[in-house]
Order: structure tokens, then sequence, then C-alpha cells
């Protein structure tokens, strides 16, 4: 529901806006503003952007929790898709996704909504799982056994019950 009404109402919003301020300053200023706006987030989402990637980069590398910067990611990429949208107020949700510490706030809001199950992180690579023991030969579940085999004829199978194949 919340999705729709965001879907209904910021078109309504903008239209408003474009009709406000077009009627104050004029067509081709307020035109000028709207691209200005997406010429400026472009450059400042491109910048903001290489540097949460350094530190994602730089918290994988430390084994940090790399959630912070990841949230500090889409929500600069979150801005410069508001950003590129032609509007005042969705232009200002942008510039203001843009600011650190209003990117700290929302994460502060959303980490009160949101529970994280679980969490790892390690530098060994893939495991075994426990229930992948090793047998007795060495081989493993899922492990390919190359060999050769002799079909017997009926005739020639001894009196016990068998599939008719033989190990060699």
């Amino acid at each position: 529901m919340w999705l729709f009404l965001a879907f209904l109402l910021v078109p309504i919003v903008e239209i408003a806006l474009f009709i406000q301020v077009g009627g104050l300053i004029g067509l081709w200023p307020t035109l000028a503003i709207v691209v200005l706006t997406a010429m400026l987030g472009t450059w400042l989402v491109r910048s903001q952007g290489l540097r949460a990637m350094s530190d994602l980069q730089g918290s994988f590398s430390r084994l940090e929790d790399p959630s912070a910067p990841l949230a500090h990611g889409a929500m600069i990429l979150l801005a410069g898709a508001l950003l590129l949208t032609p509007g005042f107020f969705t232009d200002a949700v942008g510039f203001a996704l843009l600011s650190p510490p209003v990117r700290v706030a929302v994460m502060r809001y959303l980490s009160r909504r949101v529970t994280v199950a679980r969490f790892e992180m390690g530098s060994r690579g893939p495991q075994p799982r426990p229930d992948m023991r090793r047998d007795p030969r060495g081989s493993q579940p899922g492990d390919v056994i190359e060999g050769e085999y002799t079909e017997i004829p009926q005739d020639k199978r001894p009196n016990h019950p068998g599939s008719g194949w033989t190990r060699h």
C-alpha cells in the first residue's frame, strides 16, 4: 500500500511544484534548474559512489561488518536515481540522501526496524558440510569412481540373486 501511495503522490507533488516554480520564474529557468540539478547530482553520486566502494572494499579487507558501507552505497544509488528523475521533490530527497548525516540517520531509523538473523564472515574459504564425512576408502559422496565391467550372460551367472555385474 505504501508503494502505491508513493507512485501516486510523488508525481502529483512534482507536477504541483513544476506549476508553482514555473509560474514564479518561467518555463526556461525551471527547465534549466532541472537539467543543472541532474548534472550536479550525477557528479556528486559518482564521487560519493567511488568513496562508498572504497569503504566497502576496505571493510572486506579488514574483515569488518560491511553492512554500513553497503547501506551507504545503496542510498547513494537511490539518490542518483532520484536526481536523474525530473522534479524538485525528488531532487530534494536525492540531495538529502547524498548528505552523510542524513544517511546515518536513515540507517539508525532502519536498524531499529530490521533484525539480522545471522551474519558470518571468514577467510578460510569453502568448508565441507558436517554430513560430508570421508569414507575409509578416501572418497566423498558424489565422487566419481572409474572402473571396468563385464556383463555376464544369463546362463553363466551364479545361482544367487544379483544384478549380473561384477567388479574387477
